[in-house]
């Protein structure tokens, strides 16, 4: 419940609730508290035997942390037969050597390189289009 309170805060709140209540109602104070906490804990667990009891035995394997969504997708994407057939098909660590492979390799592959000599060079400036390819510019049109 308090698994976020670090030490300095714990101490802060320790000045301030000896402060505000004084050394004398401190200790009340703490009981008092305790006690309330004792109550709402055990009224959360009657309510949730309650619901169970009332769920039926259809319900056996319900639990109130499912109906977190992050752990109701959890469940849900592990339980699922069809993702774990992706996920064992699919190998990233391969699919990432293969493009370390291609990137690191300082040797042009013949295939690769006779498809780059096909295409158009991209660094060579294309030569201008003749006269009928090119578009009219009407710059009182636009």
């Amino acid at each position: 419940m308090f698994n976020d309170i670090g030490a300095l805060e714990l101490v802060t709140i320790v000045v301030l609730a000896i402060l505000v209540f004084g050394p004398d109602k401190l200790p009340k104070v703490i009981q008092d508290v305790t006690g309330f906490i004792r109550k709402v804990r055990a009224f959360s667990d009657s309510a949730k035997h309650d619901i169970r009891s009332e769920l039926g035995p259809d319900f056996k394997d319900f639990e109130f942390e499912d109906l977190n969504p992050k752990t109701f997708i959890r469940k849900q994407l592990s339980e699922n037969e069809d993702l774990k057939e992706i996920r064992s098909s699919f190998d990233l660590r391969k699919e990432l050597n293969d493009v370390s492979d291609a990137v690191n390799n300082p040797e042009p592959d013949p295939a690769a390189a006779a498809q780059a000599a096909a295409g158009p060079d991209l660094l060579k400036k294309p030569a201008a289009p003749a006269a009928e390819q090119r578009v009219r510019f009407d710059a009182d049109a636009t």
